[in-house]
C-alpha cells in the first residue's frame, strides 16, 4: 500500500509517500502559499491531486482528536487550525481513508519502527523545539490516556508560579527547557545569538558566558525529566529536535541526569533521535497503515 504522508509544522510542511516495499519516497517541503489553516488545506490538496495513493498520514501540531480527525487546539502558529476537521473535509473529497495523529506522537512512531526506538517496546520520547513535545510509547503504541492526550510533557510545571506559558498556565516546562527559552536567555547576553547554530558556534568557540547559559538550561532539560523518570522508570529517553543534534548537550544530560534520579532509576539508556526531519512522516504513514489493516480486519469478521 501506498501512503501520501504530511507533517504539518508551524513553518513549513512535509510531504512524502511512504511505499511498504521501496520506503519513503517524494519527500518535499512546502513553505504556507497562505497562512494559518487555508495555507494547509491548499498544500495538502496540491499533494493529494499530483499523487497515487491508497491512504492519507497526517502528522500534525496541535492537540488532536485522532477518531474523529479533528484539531482540538493550536497555538497561533497556525492562525485558524484550531477546530479543522482534516478527515472529514478530505475523506469527503478523495474517498480515502485519512488517519491524524499529534506530530510528537508521529515522530515517536517512526522511531519506535525504524529509528532510535526499534530495540525497545516501551521508551519515552521528548522533542525539543519551539516547545517540549512528548511521547509515552508502550508496546510500540501510543499510550494516550482517557482523551489521548498524554504525552504533553511540556507542561509539566518546573518553576510554580512561572513564566507565563502559551496554555494560559504558569512555569510550564516548555518555558525554560525548549529551544526557543535557549534562544531567549543567549540573546540577553547578544541579540545576535538568534538561533542554535550561532550558539554552539560562540560556545565551541569558548565563549565562558555562552556556556554558562547552556549549562543552566540544560540543568532546565534535567528538572523536567527527573519528574518523568520517577514517573515512568522507563528502559529508554529518546531525545529530539535538531538541538540534539548536538553531541555536548546529550553528553551532558546523560551524564547529569543518571546523578539525579534517586538509586535504581538511573539504568536507562539516553539516546538522540535517528531519523530527523523525516520521523513524523513515517510515523503518520505506520500509523495509518495499522489502522487501515485493523479496518480491514473487522471487515472481513
Amino acid at each position: 500500500m501506498r501512503i501520501l504522508s504530511f507533517d504539518i509544522g508551524g513553518t513549513l510542511i512535509k510531504s512524502a509517500i511512504y511505499d511498504e516495499e521501496t520506503g519513503l519516497s517524494c519527500f518535499e517541503e512546502h513553505s504556507y502559499p497562505i497562512p494559518g489553516k487555508d495555507g494547509v488545506l491548499k498544500v495538502l490538496r496540491s499533494c493529494m491531486d499530483k499523487n497515487d495513493f491508497d491512504g492519507i498520514g497526517i502528522s500534525t501540531a496541535g492537540l488532536v482528536d485522532e477518531k474523529e480527525g479533528q484539531i482540538i487546539f493550536c497555538s497561533d502558529a497556525i492562525p485558524g487550525y484550531t477546530g479543522a476537521r482534516l478527515k472529514e473535509i478530505f475523506e469527503s473529497e478523495y474517498n480515502k481513508p485519512v488517519w491524524l495523529v499529534n506530530d510528537v506522537n508521529a515522530a515517536a512512531l517512526g522511531e519506535a519502527y525504524f529509528g532510535a526506538g526499534k530495540d525497545y517496546d516501551d521508551f519515552i520520547c521528548l522533542t525539543y523545539g519551539t516547545g517540549v513535545g512528548g511521547a509515552i510509547v508502550i508496546n510500540k503504541e501510543i499510550y494516550g490516556g482517557k482523551s489521548g492526550y498524554a504525552g504533553e510533557m511540556g507542561h509539566i510545571v518546573t518553576h510554580l508560579h512561572g513564566k507565563d506559558c502559551v496554555c494560559g498556565k504558569k512555569g510550564c516546562y516548555n518555558e525554560y527547557a525548549s529551544t526557543r527559552a535557549l534562544t531567549k536567555r543567549c540573546m540577553m547576553l547578544n541579540s545576535s545569538f538568534d538561533n542554535g547554530k550561532k550558539i554552539f558556534s560562540a560556545l565551541n568557540e569558548g565563549n565562558s558566558q555562552v556556556k554558562k547559559e547552556v549549562d543552566e538550561w540544560i540543568d532546565e532539560i534535567i528538572y523536567g525529566l527527573i519528574n518523568i523518570v520517577h514517573i515512568f522508570n522507563p528502559p529508554c529517553l529518546v531525545l529530539g529536535g535538531g538541538i540534539m543534534d548536538q553531541e555536548y548537550i546529550v553528553s551532558e544530560v546523560n551524564k547529569k541526569l543518571k546523578t539525579a534520579v534517586m538509586q535504581g532509576y538511573s539504568d536507562l539508556e539516553i539516546l538522540k533521535a535517528f531519523l530527523g526531519n523525516k520521523a513524523g512522516l513515517m510515523g503518520a504513514a505506520q500509523y495509518t497503515l495499522r489502522k487501515m489493516r485493523f479496518k480491514k480486519s473487522e471487515a472481513n469478521n
